[in-house]
């Protein structure tokens, strides 16, 4: 048999293993909750598209072009402006196939290896990868209960100037931040924007989950307080609607937006998917939405009591803002990537902390999705965990009722 080892660059990732389904107690992934996915909803819709604009399906981009489809844009134009503050032009919204296309895209659009980016110290684990595959060094800055911390930000920056570096980008998660659950408000907000003009440097700002605020209430975006167009945005339907339809967007001026199209070479994201969501979005976003986020509300509150039973004060958390992870801290002693391999292996998936932050006490936290599991499932699964850690590092001294 040929063997392509022989074959591949010296730097080609290690190979993926084989899917064996997913672990009895998931708590990785940004998987949201089944019983709220508007099956039927999305059917109705499906067939309503189909018979109406079924054979747009021949032509790439449903006619429409490198933008993608105008309905879902329109739609996204008047959501943005009355739920985030937005002011914002069809023409300057990119729709994507999911998220993650929007980082890649600015990724290639702005940066080059040796390049620096500013980001929060803790944040979404697929950032790290990416820069490291870049050869891109990024300076994270400490977050508090508010987010990304000013006052340190504009230390990092100064730093930076003195050094002759000059950030291609500062990247935030403002609203439901990942993974630490918080909001950042909204005078923070303008003392961000206002370092940013300072500074001269471009903001990527990913809002992903912020329509999953658990009150409803949700600051303007940076994008809406944003004065000279210096701010780029990225939103997604993966946890409002269903992750598996992959559909994102991109928010710029569209200087910047036709740079980024020109990197856009997959002939168009997925077409159906963008017409059966504009028709789902203009029917009822808004009321799933409201829905969908007090129902994972009241997960919240489910692994934060499973915590508080099971780990007591050996677990160090704030209850989420929104969206679907918590962030905790442990003891010094216990190390969350060792705990997340013995666990792993027992049936219990969590995500250590040196995997979504570059802080010091990274080891000692662990990210929990709670938005896939069921109520039993996540008890039972935080009170598996515990009982791992205590065999493992002998902490919680206590669970529950023992």
């Amino acid at each position: 048999m040929f063997d392509f080892a022989n074959s591949l660059p010296a730097d080609t990732l290690p190979a993926a293993g084989p899917w064996t389904g997913f672990p009895a107690y998931n708590f990785v992934g940004g998987h949201n909750d089944e019983a709220l996915i508007p099956v039927d909803e999305l059917t109705d819709c499906m067939l309503a598209v189909m018979a109406a604009d079924g054979k747009r399906l021949a032509t790439y981009g449903l006619g429409d072009g490198p933008l993608g489809y105008s309905g879902l844009r329109q739609f996204l134009a008047g959501s943005l402006k009355s739920r985030a503050g937005m002011h914002v032009d069809t023409e300057e919204i990119l729709l994507l196939s999911g998220s993650l296309q929007a980082l890649d895209l600015v990724n290639q659009t702005l940066l080059r290896a040796g390049d620096t980016v500013v980001i929060e110290e803790s944040n979404y684990g697929g950032v790290y990868t990416r820069f490291n595959r870049l050869d891109v060094s990024f300076v994270g800055v400490p977050t508090d209960s508010h987010g990304m911390r000013v006052d340190a930000l504009e230390q990092v920056l100064s730093e930076l100037r003195q050094k002759g570096t000059m950030p291609r980008y500062i990247y935030t998660i403002p609203t439901v931040q990942n993974p630490t659950g918080s909001v950042m408000p909204e005078d923070r907000r303008r003392g961000l924007l206002a370092l940013a003009r300072e500074f001269d440097v471009p903001v990527f700002e990913d809002d992903c989950y912020a329509d999953l605020t658990f009150d409803g209430k949700r600051p303007p975006a940076l994008h809406a307080l944003d004065e000279d167009g210096r701010v780029i945005y990225c939103g997604s339907f993966s946890k409002t609607v269903a992750p598996a339809l992959r559909v994102g967007y991109l928010v710029a001026k569209q200087d910047f937006l036709a740079r980024a199209v020109s990197y856009k070479t997959d002939a168009g994201s997925g077409a159906l998917e963008q017409l059966v969501l504009a028709e789902f979005c203009v029917r009822q976003f808004d009321s799933h939405v409201k829905k969908l986020s007090a129902h994972l509300a009241g997960k919240a509150d489910l692994i934060c009591a499973a915590f508080d039973k099971y780990f007591g004060a050996s677990a160090d958390y704030a209850r989420p803002m929104g969206g679907i992870f918590i962030w905790v801290k442990l003891p010094s002693a216990i190390d969350t990537t060792r705990l997340a391999e013995v666990a792993g292996a027992q049936g219990v998936a969590i995500n250590p902390g040196v995997e979504w932050s570059s802080a010091s006490d990274a080891s000692q936290h662990m990210r929990l999705c709670f938005g896939y599991p069921n109520a039993a499932t996540i008890d039972e699964g935080v009170k598996r965990l515990a009982e791992i850690c205590q065999a493992e590092f002998g902490l919680p001294a206590q669970i529950g009722n023992k």
